[in-house]
């Protein structure tokens, strides 16, 4: 007889339990789906702003007079552009060119930077950093000890301002500060997962349930709530921001991802250089592309995707839209076959549906640049 399976949780885990959250199993992590419903949720962090605990996330530590020089060679993008307080959105890739992660990098200091990477991915990514390290370079798994929350929504600074003595409006996307929230050392980074303005926070674990009891208390006058990994997804879907295990893989490209952007080719060597580059001159057998559905009918992971009854390609991820009130998603399709609105066709219990490809993203970000 096979043991019991034991979910990792969150220090926040009883909360969600006691505001009668629907608890499920992602990546080995028992997390809150919604406590209300995902439509409902969804609406909050479109409207006002909404609370997350994405805890289950990891953090890498990586430390030392060669530490810059590390994360050179395992990341696409060029760390070399980044000064103190910045962060830059990467992936690291294998020999292949397959991503083996995506991540943001914090740089606390020239020496001294944290990973902010997927916590199915966590254990996988400190020992190909470990096996990839270059000459004085430390590095610490400090996921077991922090937590993170994420407020996002439009009315976001305006509460986080009140627990803070920090200007928070000189943060700019893709910034952060050290300082104390309510008292309690962490780090405010101006990123998000939505499309909307908002911070995640780096704490200490002990301090945790402190912070986001705070947090929902100062943000009751403007419908401040909790908010589940369901409306967390179909946020990020209306982005066309891409998951990973879904979206990207070790058996997809940053190319074929459409993540050229932050392939930095002119920065010198790193892992999977070649076999990009081999791709980018050859040309990519498949593209990300998002598509629309025309008909009723949502799309999910593993659906074939068709044109004029020709298979061209497979969903990686698909939702109802609350914000456009329209069925969406996210696939991989014959590049001949990736143009917008090229029409297209889902395979949905065995009934192909109509669908369109359209530009992305679907909705429009709220981020302020500068």
């Amino acid at each position: 007889m096979k043991g019991k399976t034991y979910l990792k949780v969150t220090p926040l885990h009883d909360l969600h339990k006691e505001a009668g959250a629907r608890m499920v199993d992602f990546s080995g992590w028992e997390m809150p789906l919604y406590y209300t419903s995902i439509i409902d949720e969804h609406k909050v962090v479109r409207g006002s702003l909404g609370l997350f605990d994405v805890s289950h996330m990891g953090e890498i530590d990586i430390e030392g007079t060669d530490a810059q020089e590390t994360i050179q060679r395992l990341t696409t993008n060029d760390i070399k552009r980044l000064k103190e307080e910045m962060i830059q959105y990467s992936v690291m890739c294998n020999n292949n060119g397959g991503i083996i992660d995506d991540l943001l990098v914090y740089m606390l200091a020239r020496d001294h930077y944290m990973l902010c990477v997927n916590a199915s991915n966590t254990e996988k990514d400190f020992n190909w950093i470990q096996e990839n390290k270059v000459g004085d370079t430390r590095i610490r798994d400090m996921s077991r000890d922090i937590s993170q929350i994420a407020i996002q929504g439009r009315n976001s600074e305006k509460i986080l301002q009140i627990l803070t003595d920090i200007d928070l409006s000189v943060i700019k996307y893709y910034r952060f500060r050290k300082g104390k929230i309510d008292g309690i050392d962490a780090i405010i980074s101006r990123t998000g997962y939505t499309g909307e303005d908002g911070f995640e926070i780096y704490l200490d674990n002990t301090h945790s349930i402190r912070l986001w009891k705070s947090l929902l208390h100062i943000g009751a006058g403007f419908g401040i709530k909790p908010i589940g990994l369901g409306a967390r997804d179909t946020l990020r879907i209306e982005m066309k921001y891409p998951l990973y295990g879904n979206d990207i893989s070790e058996i997809t490209s940053p190319i074929e991802a459409g993540m050229e952007w932050i392939v930095k080719l002119d920065k010198g060597d790193f892992i999977g250089k070649d076999a990009i580059l081999r791709e980018m001159k050859e040309g990519v057998k498949r593209k990300l592309v998002g598509f629309m559905m025309l008909e009723k009918g949502i799309a999910r992971p593993h659906y074939k995707i068709y044109h004029k009854g020709i298979e061209i390609g497979e969903v990686t991820s698909g939702t109802f839209s609350p914000s456009l009130n329209k069925a969406i998603g996210i696939g991989y399709v014959d590049p001949d076959y990736s143009g917008i609105e090229e029409e297209i066709e889902i395979k949905i219990r065995g009934k192909r549906i109509k669908g369109e490809i359209v530009s992305t993203p679907f909705y429009p970000s709220q981020v302020r640049y500068n």
